[in-house]
C-alpha cells in the first residue's frame, strides 16, 4: 500500500485564492508523524515490522535524524560527512556571523570575475531577481540549470546584485559533491559557510540526506539551485535529469516556484582542463526562462496519490522539456552576439 510523502503543517499559501485553499490544503498536506525533535536514532522495529519491512516506502523527507551514510553502498567516502547535516539543519548564531563574511566575499569575487572581466550578456534578469527577492512569503524557489563548469556556482549569480549576492540570508542553497568539495574538515566548513552547499553523494539514490535536507529548506520558503543533470557535462550531451529534483518538488509542503535557466560560456571562462585558471574577455550568456506552471500538475498527482517515485519523474520529465527549449533558445542567442 502506497504511503503518501510526508508534509509539513498546512500554511497558507498567497497564491491560491481563499476558495481554493481548501482544495489545496487536502491535496498537499498529510498529518505529520509524531516525531522526537532531537537527533536520535528512531527506535529499532519492532519483529512484525521487520517481517513487513519490504513493503514499507523509503524513509522520507521529515525524519529529523538522517542515517549515517553506509560506505557498503560501493560509493567512496573521502571523508565523514554525517557531522555536516545536523549543523545545516540548525544554523547557529555563529554560522550566520561567519557565513554572511565569506559570502560577502564570494559574492564579490563572483562579481569582478562575471562582470568586469569578462562579457556576459543577462536575458530577463529582472524575472530571476523579483522571484528571489519578491516572491509570496513562504514560497520556496527551485531553479534549475545545465552544469558546464565548475565555477557555474557561485559565477552566475555574480549577474545578481550585491544585495542578494552577498547576503546569506537571500543567496540560494545548493548541492555539492562529497568527494570534491567535502574532502576534509576545511574543505567542508568553506562550502558549508561560503555556499550554502549541501554535501550530496553522488550513486546512492533519491532517498539520502542531501535531498531531505533540500526539502526541509523547501519547507522554509527558501531558495534552492539544482544542477539536474547530476554533475559537469562537459561533453554538452542531453543527458537524462537526476529524480531527486522531482522528489524535492513533490514532497515540498508548499508548491515551489520552478525556474529553468540555461547558460553558454562558462566552460570558456573556466575550462574544464588543466590547470583549471579563470580566463578573461569570454562570452557568458544567461537566458532565464519562464517559470515552470506544474501546479495543476502537482496536485493532481497528490491528488490521485501517484506513488512518489513516478511522481517525481513524471516531474523531472516536465524540466527536461523545458531544458530542451531553453537550450536551443540560448545557443541562438549565444552565436548571434557579436
Amino acid at each position: 500500500m502506497y504511503v503518501q510523502a510526508p508534509e509539513a503543517r498546512p500554511v497558507p499559501d498567497e497564491r491560491f485564492p481563499g476558495s481554493q485553499q481548501d482544495r489545496k490544503d487536502i491535496a498537499t498536506q498529510t498529518e505529520r508523524c509524531s516525531q522526537s525533535k532531537d537527533l536520535r536514532p528512531p527506535s529499532p522495529p519492532s519483529p512484525s515490522q521487520k517481517l513487513n519491512s519490504s513493503t514499507l516506502p523509503p524513509p522520507m523527507s521529515d525524519r529529523n535524524a538522517d542515517p549515517p551514510l553506509d560506505v557498503a553502498t560501493g560509493v567512496a567516502m573521502p571523508y565523514n560527512i554525517d557531522w555536516i547535516f545536523p549543523r545545516l539543519r540548525n544554523p547557529s548564531k555563529f554560522w550566520y556571523v561567519v557565513s554572511q563574511f565569506v559570502v560577502s566575499a564570494v559574492g564579490i569575487f563572483s562579481k569582478v570575475v562575471l562582470m568586469f572581466l569578462n562579457k556576459p550578456r543577462v536575458y530577463n534578469k529582472e524575472r530571476l531577481i523579483q522571484l528571489i527577492s519578491k516572491r509570496p512569503q513562504g514560497v520556496p524557489l527551485v531553479t534549475v540549470s545545465n552544469h558546464y563548469s565548475c565555477f557555474d556556482d557561485p559565477g552566475l549569480w555574480g549577474c545578481l546584485p550585491l544585495g542578494i549576492v552577498c547576503n546569506t540570508y537571500k543567496i540560494r542553497w545548493s548541492m555539492a559533491a562529497h568527494d570534491i568539495c567535502f574532502t576534509n574538515k576545511l574543505h567542508s566548513l568553506f562550502f558549508m559557510f561560503a555556499g550554502k552547499c549541501i554535501p550530496v553523494v553522488r550513486g546512492i539514490g533519491v532517498y539520502q540526506n542531501a535531498i531531505n535536507l533540500c526539502i526541509e529548506k523547501a519547507a522554509l520558503g527558501h531558495w534552492i539551485h539544482v544542477f539536474p543533470e547530476g554533475k559537469v557535462n562537459m561533453e554538452k550531451e542531453e543527458l537524462r535529469l537526476k529524480w531527486g529534483v522531482g522528489r524535492i518538488i513533490y514532497e515540498s509542503p508548499k508548491i515551489p516556484i520552478i525556474l529553468p535557466m540555461w547558460h553558454e560560456g562558462m566552460d570558456e571562462l573556466l575550462p574544464n582542463v588543466e590547470p583549471y585558471v579563470i580566463q578573461r574577455h569570454k562570452k557568458v550568456t544567461l537566458n532565464v526562462g519562464q517559470p515552470l506552471d506544474l501546479n495543476d500538475f502537482i496536485l493532481d498527482l497528490k491528488k490521485r496519490q501517484v506513488p512518489e517515485p513516478t511522481a517525481r519523474k513524471l516531474i523531472t520529465d516536465k524540466i527536461q522539456e523545458a531544458f530542451r527549449d531553453l537550450r536551443a533558445e540560448t545557443e541562438k542567442l549565444h552565436r548571434e552576439r557579436n
